[in-house]
């Protein structure tokens, strides 16, 4: 059976800032902060959280189908996704606005500043999962319209589908009962260190209260590795160091396929979130978020390199 991968499907222009933004920022100026950074180069990729889990997916063997609004220049990340096997059948399409589109500027400590223009994903909740027909192994709800998250994440659930709820960027447009709507039930509860804080806050509930609410959490933490927490039991995922760090743009995404896939093909946790570091490390090493080359067996490999033994 395939995954249900839905999100944001966007362009990302990404740039670089051949310094570090606390050098040329004064803490006590905040109020007025007025600032410019000059920018040597600039990229455009194909991005999108859905985009880059479903690209992650198929370059691993499964079959991702996406769940997402587009806009009127969809055509070149469209021939993309053909080229490169990823379904868009479920992709709705917008004649009036344009796709989604992320500014992001990295500095030399691969601290990031993000600008997104949300484009076609306001109305994302018009591309409906009741008009797909078809049975899902596990799905995903990522970042996306607010009404669309809510909305896919109810469907996935009543149909009885294992469904990972990754709010990411999205999360500060949940109010605390959306927020805790969309945890109650989950298969996984996906957040970072910095949003898994923010939903503490935004709940109000406990750590243990959240934990009781899903089947698992799991908490990424960078270069840190990341921690799964199923009831009582915490895992803790070692990193896997990269071979060089190019652009940490998709890491989290990476990790997020990863352990989608593990889960997908039967693993347990430590094995699905090994799997998820170990594609996050491969993804840092790579400038854009959907150039990644690297099939099941060479993944294979290197996961018996890294680990000690195979999957």
């Amino acid at each position: 059976m395939s995954i249900l991968v839905s999100g944001s499907v966007a362009l990302d222009h990404i740039m670089v800032f051949p310094d570090r933004f606390k050098d040329h920022i004064l803490p006590d100026k905040l109020h007025i902060l007025n600032v410019s950074f000059n920018i040597e180069s600039l990229e455009t990729h194909f991005g999108g959280v859905a985009g880059n889990i479903a690209y992650q997916l198929r370059m691993l063997g499964a079959d991702p189908l996406i769940l997402a609004a587009v806009g009127n220049d969809f055509g070149p990340y469209a021939a993309h996704l053909d080229a490169h096997g990823v379904r868009r059948d479920a992709i709705l399409v917008l004649d009036d606005v344009r796709t989604p589109q992320g500014f992001v500027t990295t500095d030399l400590d691969d601290n990031q500043i993000w600008a997104f223009y949300e484009g076609a994903m306001a109305r994302s909740h018009e591309a409906r999962l009741a008009d797909v027909d078809e049975s899902f192994a596990l799905g995903i709800v990522s970042a996306d319209g607010k009404q669309a998250m809510l909305d896919h994440a109810r469907e996935l659930k009543g149909r009885g589908v294992p469904t990972f709820i990754d709010p990411s960027h999205g999360l500060p447009m949940l109010e605390a009962d959306e927020l805790i709507e969309m945890i109650d039930g989950c298969a996984g509860y996906v957040v970072n260190d910095y949003e898994w804080s923010l939903t503490i806050d935004k709940t109000g509930l406990s750590e243990a209260q959240l934990g009781e609410r899903c089947d698992s959490i799991i908490i990424t933490k960078g270069a840190h590795g990341s921690e799964i927490r199923e009831g009582s039991r915490v895992l803790e995922i070692p990193p896997v160091a990269a071979s060089q760090v190019i652009d940490p743009t998709a890491c989290g995404d990476a990790y997020r396929a990863g352990l989608l896939f593990g889960r997908s093909q039967g693993h347990d946790w430590e094995v699905a979130g090994r799997m998820g570091s170990l594609l996050g490390s491969l993804q840092v090493a790579t400038r854009g978020a959907q150039h990644l080359k690297c099939d099941l067996d060479a993944f294979r490999t290197r996961y018996t390199e890294e680990f000690g033994s195979g999957f």
